[in-house]
C-alpha cells in the first residue's frame, strides 16, 4: 500500500510529512537505538561460550623480614597467565543466546508498532491542521455574515422597520460568533504546534491526504488481518517464546559444568634472594605452566536454583497473560477503528445533506424575511444552524480518515514499507544485528551518539492565519443588505 500523491503544486503532501518524521522524529529515533542495544544481548550471551583470557601481576616490596625468612627476598615480581574454555554448562549458553535472539525479534515488531504509532499520530496531526483551518475560515464567514446582518439590521431599525430587540439579538450573536472564531483560532494554533512537536517543521499549505487503499470490508475481516499482522502482538508472542526459553536457562543452574583450563606463571625475585636449598643457590626467576580440566558439580546451593526456575516460570506466566491481553486489545482496536471509520462515513453524508439543506433553509428564511415572513432571529438561527452542520462536516471527514488510517495501523498495515516511504532509505534493523552478532574484540565500540531527531526551537510561533482557500461547498452568500441580495464572502478576513 501506497500512499499516492495527488497534491496541488507547491502544497506540502501528506507523504511528505511522514518522510519526515520517520527520519527526523527524535521517539523514533530513541526506539532504533533501543532496539540496537537489544541487539547487543546476543554477543552478550555468546561471550559466556568464549574462552577467557586473563593476567594478573604484582609486585612485592618486603619491607621487613622475619628471622626465620631464609627463603623470603627482598622484593618479588609474579606474574600469572590464565585461560578456561567452557566445554559444558548444562545448556545455559545456548538458551541464553537463543532467548537473546528473540528478545530481538520482539524489539523489531516493537520498532514496527513504533513506527505505526508515530504515522498514526503524523496522520492525525495533518488532518487536525486542515480540520481547523476550515473550522477558522467557517467562523470567519459567519462573523462576516453576521456583520453584515446586523449592519443592515441597524438599517431597518433606523427605518422602523424592525425593533431595537432585533438589533440587541444581532449584536449578541456577532459577539458570540466573534468568540467562537477565536477559540477556532486558538484550536488551530494548538494543532499547528502539535504538527511541529511530531513532523519536525511548521505545515505549509496541506494538500488534501489521499485516499486510503486496502481498507477491509467488514470488523471479521479486520480483526483476522490485525491477528497475523499486528506487530504488538508479535512482539509480546516473541517476548512470551524468550520467557520460556529462560526457564530452561534457569534450569542449567542445577546441572555440572566442565571448563578446559590452562595457566602459566612468571616470578623474578630481582636479585633480593640470598640463599641455597640442597646446597644449590635458588633461582632468582623461573616459569611454569599447567593445563586440565576443571569442573563443578553442584549439589548443594541453598535453593537457589529452584528460586530462580520458579521466579523464570512466573516470568513466563507473565508474558502468556501479556499474549492474551494483546490479542485483545488488538480485537478491540480492529473493531472500533472499523466502527469509528463505518460511522464518521455516516457522519459525512449526513453532513452533506444537512449542510444543503441548512443553506437552502438560509436562503429561505432571508428570502421571506424580506416579504415580513421571518424574523431576525429565525435568520440568526438558520446561519447558526448552517455553521453548525459546515463544522460537523470537515469534522467528520478528518474523523473518517484518521479511523481509518488507524483500522490500517490495528491491522499491520502502516509501515513505512506499506506507505512506499521512498524519501531515502527506509531504517532496516537486521543491519545492525548482522554487524555485532559475530563481534568477539573487547577493544572495539561505536562512534560516540549524536542527535538524529531535529529541533524545533528556531520554528517561529504559530498563527491563526489562513491562506487556502475554502472548499466552494462550505461557502455561502450572505446578506449584504435589507433586499437580501446573494454576495460572495469567500474572500480571506
Amino acid at each position: 500500500m501506497a500512499l499516492a500523491s495527488g497534491a496541488q503544486a507547491q502544497a506540502q503532501t501528506l507523504r511528505e510529512a511522514l518522510v519526515q518524521a520517520y527520519n527526523e522524529n527524535p521517539s523514533l529515533a530513541g526506539e532504533r537505538a533501543n532496539l540496537r542495544a537489544t541487539d547487543e544481548g546476543v554477543p552478550l550471551a555468546r561471550a559466556d561460550a568464549l574462552p577467557q583470557l586473563g593476567v594478573q601481576g604484582n609486585f612485592v616490596e618486603n619491607i621487613v623480614q622475619g628471622a626465620n625468612a631464609f627463603l623470603q627476598p627482598d622484593r618479588a615480581l609474579v606474574a600469572n597467565l590464565n585461560a578456561s574454555y567452557p566445554i559444558f554448562q548444562g545448556g545455559r549458553v545456548r538458551n541464553s543466546v537463543a532467548a537473546a535472539k528473540t528478545r530481538v525479534m520482539a524489539g523489531r515488531a516493537n520498532l514496527r508498532s513504533a513506527e505505526a504509532n508515530l504515522f498514526t499520530n503524523v496522520v492525525a496531526a495533518y488532518n487536525d491542521v486542515i480540520r481547523d483551518e476550515a473550522i477558522v475560515q467557517l467562523n470567519q464567514q459567519n462573523v462576516r455574515g453576521l456583520d453584515i446582518n446586523l449592519r443592515a439590521t441597524s438599517d431597518r431599525f433606523e427605518v422602523g422597520d424592525v425593533t431595537r430587540t432585533d438589533v440587541a439579538q444581532s449584536e449578541a450573536r456577532l459577539a458570540v460568533a466573534r468568540g467562537q472564531l477565536r477559540q477556532a483560532e486558538a484550536a488551530l494554533i494548538g494543532s499547528r504546534e502539535n504538527y511541529i512537536a511530531i513532523v519536525g517543521s511548521a505545515p505549509a499549505s496541506l494538500a488534501p491526504p489521499p485516499v486510503l487503499p486496502n481498507l477491509p470490508d467488514d470488523p471479521q475481516a479486520a480483526v483476522v488481518t490485525a491477528l497475523n499482522n499486528n506487530p504488538a502482538l508479535q512482539a509480546a508472542e516473541r517476548n512470551r517464546d524468550a520467557a520460556r526459553i529462560d526457564v530452561s536457562t534457569a534450569r542449567a543452574a542445577k546441572l555440572p559444568q566442565v571448563d578446559l583450563v590452562a595457566g602459566g606463571n612468571y616470578f623474578n625475585y630481582l636479585g633480593t634472594l640470598n640463599g641455597t636449598q640442597f646446597g644449590a643457590a635458588v633461582p632468582q626467576t623461573g616459569t611454569a605452566a599447567q593445563a586440565g580440566l576443571g569442573f563443578t558439580v553442584p549439589l548443594y546451593q541453598g535453593g537457589r536454583p529452584a528460586a530462580q526456575v520458579r521466579q523464570a516460570q512466573a516470568r513466563q506466566g507473565v508474558a502468556i497473560e501479556q499474549v492474551t491481553a494483546t490479542e485483545r486489545n488488538v480485537i478491540a482496536q480492529a473493531r472500533s477503528a472499523f466502527a469509528t471509520w463505518q460511522s464518521a462515513l455516516r457522519v459525512i453524508e449526513a453532513s452533506e445533506a444537512a449542510v444543503d439543506a441548512n443553506r437552502f433553509s438560509l436562503e429561505g428564511v432571508r428570502a421571506e424575511n424580506s416579504v415580513g415572513n421571518r424574523t431576525i432571529i429565525e435568520i440568526l438561527n438558520a446561519e447558526q444552524e448552517l455553521l453548525n452542520s459546515q463544522v460537523q462536516l470537515v469534522t467528520a471527514r478528518r474523523d473518517a480518515y484518521v479511523a481509518g488510517f488507524a483500522l490500517l495501523a490495528a491491522m499491520g498495515r502502516a509501515e513505512a514499507s506499506d506507505l512506499g516511504l521512498d524519501g531515502g532509505a527506509l531504517y532496516d534493523p537486521l543491519t545492525n544485528y548482522e554487524r555485532v552478532d559475530k563481534r568477539w574484540i573487547d577493544w572495539d565500540s561505536d562512534p560516540t551518539p549524536r542527535p538524529v531527531g531535529t529541533r524545533t526551537v528556531d520554528v517561529e510561533a504559530q498563527t491563526p492565519v489562513v491562506t487556502r482557500t475554502l472548499e466552494p461547498e462550505l461557502q455561502r452568500p450572505v446578506d449584504t443588505d435589507r433586499a437580501n441580495p446573494a454576495g460572495d464572502v469567500t474572500t480571506p478576513r
